[in-house]
């Protein structure tokens, strides 16, 4: 009986030394992020949650929290994650699980502060040679949500053309700023088209920054409200902007939004696409997985395994319109390949990335945006066009999309087309070496001065402005 009664204290010590809060720090290819983990005892039961706050992220829930002697492993089912660790010298040493990624997560009790950024290179520096604005604007097609933004004047010039930017999926403020990276894409982009004669209203997505409404529950065509609302916002502003010459400048899913506005709306003036869609939303999905699993050197059996799934997972998302129905029928099929093939279903899809998945594929941005065909907008478009695309872009394959976008403006006898594979260029128009994801944190470039330049010639040389 003293034995077991050690080991019984022993356990107990071991396990009260988990109790309290445990800080450490992922390194996700060359991005820091902050994760916490605070546990607690409630009816003999050890409880958790897990904290992300540089993605202001406090206070999840985990599933389960078991302490085995100087083991510690913590499960978090809503995010397909897991942590498992060991005490070790009053720290946890241990491994973070999400997604078939396993990245090194070791924890301590001293809390980490948040990394001081410093500004990026190409971050304009205050006073600037223009006038800036803030703004608000109401969106009367979603219930009079305002969205804030920031409306940019040249000097000197009168009535200058005016570019409005649309940011790319996810929700971004108006800089499109990737706080992870430290990098500001819109900021940088509306600062070189001011300074050389264009106006630029930039504005808060939806739900983030100071705009109202709610992110989460918008689809693209929501988004495409915003930016018609900021068009009418625009028209107001005849004292400082050219109202015949307003345009849209849309990277990414900006760059489907920018051509579903134009189709329907003959005042647009131009539209610039950075890395626009020009395949439907599936078939983006699809490249996008591909070519991202190849640059991380995944096996190509492994790849083509995927891929057959989630064509079938994206056919059922086209055909069902029924959200209830498409959470049934994406477990069903599953289920049924978890049957056929139990040791690759089993490494893709875990019980809990697959109710993530029904969750994502259900949501009505996704579901909205695997059914989406730019075509049905490009065809339309007869204003000026440029699109752009990086030679290693691999979220928009540029030959895919480009071809896509070429051949759809030829349905619309669009007489002003300009198209360009850039060589050597990324997603995010910066010159990388592979393009692969874990590269745009350690590239100091923003946005290519080759793009800024090109962007700003093709618009002033159709609808500059005299100076005055």
């Amino acid at each position: 009986m003293r034995v077991l009664l050690l080991l019984f204290i022993s356990f107990n010590v071991f396990a009260n030394d988990f109790i309290g809060d445990w800080h450490g720090q992922l390194d996700i290819q060359g991005a820091k992020l902050r994760i916490s983990f605070h546990i607690a005892v409630e009816n003999n039961t050890y409880i958790s949650t897990m904290d992300s706050p540089d993605q202001g992220a406090l206070g999840l829930p985990t599933s389960s929290t078991k302490i085995d002697g100087k083991d510690l492993k913590i499960s978090i089912k809503n995010l397909g994650a897991k942590f498992s660790g060991k005490l070790i010298n009053n720290k946890i040493e241990g491994t973070f699980s999400q997604s078939g990624m396993k990245l090194p997560l070791n924890l301590s009790k001293n809390e980490i502060a948040a990394a001081k950024q410093k500004p990026r290179k190409q971050d304009p520096v205050k006073p600037y040679p223009y006038t800036s604005e803030d703004i608000f604007f109401t969106n009367s097609k979603a219930g009079d949500i305002k969205l804030a933004g920031t409306l940019t004047l040249p000097k000197k010039i009168d009535k200058p053309p005016v570019a409005i930017l649309i940011s790319g999926s996810g929700p971004q403020n108006r800089d499109e700023e990737i706080k992870m990276i430290n990098h500001r894409p819109f900021l940088v982009l509306s600062d070189y088209l001011t300074r050389n004669g264009i106006a630029v209203l930039r504005y808060d997505d939806r739900g983030v920054a100071e705009s109202e409404g709610s992110h989460a529950d918008a689809t693209t065509s929501d988004f495409a409200t915003d930016t018609q609302a900021a068009i009418d916002y625009l028209k107001t502003r005849s004292d400082s902007v050219d109202v015949n010459k307003i345009g849209l400048i849309g990277h990414s899913e900006g760059g489907l939004i920018a051509p579903m506005v134009a189709a329907d709306n003959k005042d647009v003036a131009f539209i610039v696409l950075l890395a626009g869609l020009g395949i439907d939303g599936a078939q983006i999905l699809l490249t996008q997985s591909h070519k991202a699993s190849e640059l991380a050197g995944i096996d190509p059996k492994e790849i083509s395994f995927s891929q057959g799934i989630s064509e079938k997972l994206f056919e059922i998302v086209k055909n069902e319109l029924d959200i209830e129905k498409t959470s049934q029928k994406i477990i069903s099929l599953l289920s049924i390949e978890k049957e056929k093939h139990p040791e690759a279903i089993s490494k893709f899809f875990s019980d809990a990335k697959i109710q993530e998945m029904v969750k994502s594929l259900s949501s009505p941005w996704m579901s909205h945006f695997i059914r989406t065909d730019p075509n049905d907008f490009l065809s339309k478009v007869t204003c000026p066009t440029l699109a752009l695309n990086g030679e290693l872009d691999f979220q928009v394959i540029p030959d895919l999309n480009l071809n896509g976008i070429k051949l759809s403006l030829q349905q619309a006898h669009n007489s002003d087309v300009t198209i360009k594979e850039l060589k050597g260029l990324n997603h995010l128009f910066q010159k990388a070496t592979t393009g692969a994801f874990n590269e745009y944190s350690v590239i100091e470039e923003t946005i290519s001065p080759d793009v800024l330049k090109l962007i700003t010639n093709w618009i002033n040389d159709r609808f500059s402005s005299k100076q005055t």
